[in-house]
């Protein structure tokens, strides 16, 4: 694999999700040389993407790049007729997202939500198919972080383009919600069709919304309600999944998240028991996703078409009001 991007989700979370998936990081591409030599990569770190797409052991490509750049580089790298996982949310505009998706072509392309790969999602989507929970009748999301204007991953100078809405398209609602409208979906296999949305800028001075309620439904008549925000304190609770059914309800603390851990219980309406559901603690959902995507590479089947994650975007992007 290639790595266009080598930002710290690249740095801290693909990279070594890639070697643990076993496969090779052969070339990293960032306009910071220094970035790409971060990552480690067995044959080429660079600048220039027209070097990382001759390099002949690339056989896929990552993009992890600011949102607005996404379109552009998913036609170039599509064009050179690779594979291309590229970072959610597809684009900073429907019209760039619909212009992505267009240039993609036939070449196997997705959009990388590594939330679909969560060790504990995978327990409850399994729950879900399986009748456990009864008919499911609502899911609530909880995903929050504190993101000031100075953030930085790591104490270290940070671009946070996420805050300019040319870069990023947006702010919380932007950047967390495409998870959550996403992972409905995933763990129902009942997409949303309906969505509304408010939007608040209360606590941080940026151009941005740093806060969103969503509410909507899907296909089949699940009642969907989400909160994300860029303005909840670390240190408070703030990454919650809850799907209610009429035989029982599953509760996941701390899943949403880019880390294998976190807590997943069930809650029995007939007992009123309450059990701790075990999951996969260790593997990353990243290294999960890497995995996925490098099977489809070989021919297995990739389970989520661009279509459907630009009629989710454009759903998200419409009820936002941009």
């Amino acid at each position: 694999m290639g790595v266009v991007g080598c930002g710290w989700v690249a740095r801290d979370h693909v990279a070594p999700a890639i070697r643990a998936a076993g496969a090779r990081l052969v070339a990293a591409c960032d306009r910071e040389p220094a970035a790409a030599d971060a990552l480690r990569p067995d044959v080429l770190a660079t600048a220039d993407l027209d070097a990382l797409l001759d390099c002949r052991d690339v056989e896929a490509v990552y993009v992890a790049t600011p949102t607005d750049t996404h379109a552009d580089l998913v036609a170039v790298i599509a064009k050179a007729g690779l594979p291309v996982l590229c970072e959610k949310p597809l684009a900073a505009t429907v019209t760039d997202a619909r212009r992505l998706v267009a240039a993609a072509g036939g070449t196997l392309a997705g959009a990388a939500f590594d939330q679909r790969f969560h060790p504990a999602h995978r327990v409850v989507a399994d729950l879900v198919a399986s009748g456990d929970l009864g008919t499911v009748t609502a899911v609530r999301i909880v995903y929050g972080c504190w993101l000031p204007p100075d953030w930085t991953p790591d104490g270290r100078a940070h671009d946070n383009w996420r805050i300019d809405p040319a870069r990023s398209g947006g702010g919380a609602l932007a950047d967390l919600a495409p998870h959550g409208v996403d992972l409905v979906g995933v763990l129902l296999g009942d997409d949303l069709t309906t969505l509304t949305v408010l939007t608040q800028r209360r606590v941080h001075p940026y151009p941005v919304e740093d806060g969103a309620m969503l509410s909507g439904t899907t296909a089949g008549g699940v009642l969907v309600s989400m909160h994300v925000s860029f303005n909840t304190a670390d240190r408070l609770p703030r990454r919650r999944l809850e799907i209610v059914g009429t035989r029982a309800q599953l509760v996941a603390v701390d899943t949403m998240g880019q880390t294998a851990g976190g807590r997943l219980r069930r809650l029995d309406a007939a007992t009123g028991g309450t059990a701790e559901l075990p999951f996969d603690t260790h593997t990353s959902p990243f290294t999960a996703q890497v995995g996925a995507f490098g099977a489809a590479v070989r021919g297995a089947r990739w389970r989520w078409p661009l279509a459907r994650d630009l009629r989710l975007h454009e759903l998200l992007h419409t009820a936002g009001g941009s």
